[in-house]
């Protein structure tokens, strides 16, 4: 497929196609009438290199998996240590998030009950001015 319809299909823009090419973070595609030509492996690793920032993991890291990658399965060891390290990154972030969503959910509780005052008294207030 071309670089277009590979765009398309990953939601990455040519430019960053281009770029993570550049990298080394996918292989340089075969031409095809002097237009980049892919298969269709590539949207499938260009989702997992999405997936893998979208964790958090830097570039570096990303490039350093790709090199591995391209290892084969002698590579497998050192590739699942970093997915391993990354999960633990992921889920410590996790517990963090809970732990803002928790002080978020107090929050705004505690606004809701000052709110829900606030109209009782003003509802009192409005009660004693109609005698």
């Amino acid at each position: 497929m071309k670089i277009g319809e590979v765009a398309r299909r990953t939601g990455l823009s040519i430019d960053t196609l281009r770029y993570y090419e550049k990298l080394g973070l996918i292989d340089p595609p075969w031409r095809q009438g002097g237009q980049r030509a892919y298969d269709d492996n590539i949207v499938k690793w260009l989702n997992f290199i999405k997936l893998l920032k979208a964790t958090g993991m830097p570039l570096a890291d990303v490039e350093t998996y790709a090199r591995l990658r391209r290892e084969g399965e002698r590579s497998s060891a050192a590739r699942r240590e970093m997915l391993e390290h990354q999960r633990a990154v992921v889920l410590a972030k996790i517990a963090e998030l809970q732990e803002c969503v928790e002080l978020l959910d107090y929050k705004i509780m505690n606004y809701a009950e000052i709110e829900a005052r606030h109209r009782a008294e003003d509802g009192r207030k409005d009660q004693t001015h109609d005698h």
